[in-house]
Formats: structure tokens, sequence, C-alpha cells
């Protein structure tokens, strides 16, 4: 009997052992694939104009993976290696806390949450097992540490004096990608509305107020009541915008949409998603909230995956890019990947070239693909991370005479 249960024991170690090292990964490689369709082929003109882009991508949930992101990786979407070839000047990463069970874009519960199971099998430190404010701090830990050990490969982003300085720095030809820290719903805030100044000193300079589920400062999109904002919701922007912490709509709801752009006193942004106009998905942006988020002077991130743009195709891509031009302006567009965020897409980061070339194929010049691969989110966000107070006032013209 002794036998026995030693051999059972040991069995469950084995099989323990085996979860802790094996199931992370093999999540990871399930969740965040690309599909292996044809891609056009690439011109040279393309080649050429992509080696001197500044590109800023809006949006990735890399850190919620047990993946090194300094080394090179053949499954999931992004690691800093992929970042260069991809020639990625500034890449925002976002903490994602919490997803709900049997998670879907049209109605889900706050109840039950996927992310801990991950959180054991990564066995990340306890006090990340019940506390989403945890799981945050420690992926700006993370973040920071990547930041520490890439010998100069990463830089954080946390000012908009860390905006000219990553150009700079790329200016004089140094591979450097600049680091922003985001979160994807402020569910991590767990009530606590100080808790904002934990996460802004921790290094977060974005986040969205919702995410898959309906919260305490405002409804999602793809929750049970899609409501508006909350009264906390509503404190929670006007501290963001004071302390230079940029409001992202993404998953919002579209009165929590509406509430936001009707009182934002500064750009906000789409993260990532879609238009409705190219792909009627509820999460993405009737023309109203694009000419809304233009008249903050903000910018809309278009995603790579099907829930996005209804394909993965480049040429998907660059039709909902052209959909924001043509209605509000060429200031207005921008990229948001959402890659390791659960989606199938066509590429990976390093594969940013076709974006180029879809832009190219679709009639953009040269100074539009300049300003949708980067140049807006530069724009936008060195502005968004100064605090309110040290915005300059705007200049005001003489009348002519």
């Amino acid at each position: 009997m002794r036998k026995f249960l030693i051999g059972v024991f040991a069995l469950v170690v084995i099989a323990a052992a085996g979860f802790f090292i094996f199931a992370p990964g093999i999540a990871d490689r399930n969740m965040n694939r690309v599909d292996g369709k044809e891609l056009p082929s690439v011109s040279d003109a393309a080649l050429a104009l992509h080696s001197t882009l500044t590109i800023v991508d809006l949006h990735s949930d890399s850190l919620l993976w047990k993946r090194d992101m300094l080394d090179r990786h053949d499954y999931g979407h992004m690691d800093l290696p992929r970042l260069r070839d991809g020639n990625v000047a500034l890449q925002v990463f976002s903490s994602v806390t919490k997803t709900p069970k049997d998670q879907n874009y049209d109605n889900n519960s706050a109840d039950g949450d996927n992310v801990t199971m991950l959180v054991f099998g990564q066995l990340q430190p306890p006090r990340t097992w019940t506390s989403l404010l945890e799981r945050s701090l420690y992926h700006a830990q993370k973040l920071d540490e990547a930041v520490a050990q890439s010998d100069k490969g990463l830089m954080t982003v946390a000012s908009a004096d860390d905006v000219g300085g990553l150009m700079l720095v790329r200016a004089l030809g140094q591979e450097t990608t600049g680091a922003l820290f985001s979160a994807e719903g402020l569910h991590n805030l767990e009530g606590d509305l100080d808790n904002l100044d934990v996460l802004y000193d921790a290094g977060m300079r974005m986040a969205g107020l919702t995410h898959f589920f309906d919260n305490k400062l405002a409804g999602s999109m793809h929750g049970e009541e899609k409501g508006g904002l909350t009264d906390m919701g509503r404190e929670a922007i006007r501290r963001m915008e004071d302390m230079g912490m940029i409001v992202d709509i993404a998953h919002c709801s579209q009165t929590c949409v509406t509430e936001i752009l009707a009182m934002a006193r500064r750009p906000v942004v789409s993260s990532h998603g879609g238009v409705q106009a190219t792909c009627d998905v509820n999460r993405n942006l009737n023309d109203e909230h694009i000419r809304g988020v233009a008249e903050t002077g903000g910018i809309i991130g278009i995603g790579y995956w099907e829930g996005a743009v209804c394909d993965t195709s480049p040429a998907a891509i660059a039709k909902a890019m052209k959909h924001v031009r043509d209605l509000v302006g060429i200031e207005h567009v921008a990229l948001g990947s959402d890659f390791d965020g659960t989606v199938l897409v066509r590429f990976d980061t390093s594969g940013l070239i076709h974006v180029t070339q879809a832009l190219i194929t679709a009639g953009f010049s040269e100074d539009e693909i300049r300003a949708v691969m980067g140049g807006n989110a530069i724009r936008v966000i060195g502005e968004g991370l100064m605090p309110l107070a040290d915005v300059p006032p705007p200049v005001e013209l003489e009348e002519a005479a």
C-alpha cells in the first residue's frame, strides 16, 4: 500500500511539473497564431520606404505570456528581435488582468476569469493570485526588467521627453524600441481611484476603462448591461487627463464612448479595433464615434485580425484605414495590432512591411504612410504624456490686417 501511495504521489508530482513546464507555452502557441495564408509580394519601393519609417503600434498583449521578450521565438507574435525586424520604433505593451469565461463579443459576465489559470500555470508570485492590481504591477516589473536587460534594445517611454529622446537615438542609428505601458481595463484599480497613482508610479501611461465585461467605471461593448460611465469612471478620466495618462476607448460600450468623447479635454485613442463601415462587428467604431475621436485630436489604431477588419489580409487593413482617412483625415489613422491578444493574424510584428505595401497598393502617398505607420501616434503620445498643467496654451495668431 505504501509503495502504491508513493507511486501515486510521484505521478501527481510529474503531472504537476509537466503542467507548469509545458502548459503556458502550449496555450501561447494555440492562442497567438499566424494563419499562414499567402501574402502579396513586397516591392522594392515598399522595402525602401519601410526602412525609413517611424513605426508605432498602439497595442499588444505580450506581457500576458511567459515568453522572454528579449529572445526570438517561433511562436506568438512579438519579441524584441521581431520588433527590430519590423522596424518598430515604439510599442505599447498592455496589461491584461482578467478575461471572462466563454469570452465572446456579445455578452459576458464579470464573474469567472481565464487569466487566473495563466497566473498559476506561469508560477507568478502569490501576490498576483487574487489581486488584479498586483497583476498589473507584475507586468510593469516584467517590462522594466526587460528594458534593463536589453542592452539599450528597449527604452522606457513614460514622458514627452522620453518620446523626444527615443526619436533622437533612433535618428543617430541606434536600434532602440520604445516601450510604453498601458492597461486593458481599469478593473485593476480594484475599486480605488487612488490606485491610478500607484499604476502611474509603476509606469502606466495609457489605459482603457473596460475590457470584455462591465466594471465599476463603465459598461463594456461586450458586457451584460453595456451602460455608460459611472461617477467613478468620470473621475478616473479627469484624473488620467490631469496626470498625463492617455484615455483609450477600446472595448467601451457605445454609450461609454459617446460620454468619454463629450467630456474629453485631451486627445483620446482607440488603441486597437476597426470601423463598422468596412467590418460590421460591434466592437468597431461607427462613423459618429470616428468623428468624435478626430474632434479630440485623437487617433484610431486599426487591428489586423478578423474581428477588426473582417479578414486577415493586409488589403483589409488598408481598406479600414482608407475609410478613416476619407472620413476625418489621415492625421487620425494609426496601427493597433492586438498582437499576442489571442488573435489569429496573417503576419507577426516582423511582417509589418506588408502594411506598408498594402498602403502603397491602396494609393496612399508617402507622407500619408509615414503618418499612419507612426507619425500620428508619436504626435498624440508626445502630447498626451504631458501632465495637463504642463501643456502650453494654444498660440493665438493676430488677425490679418
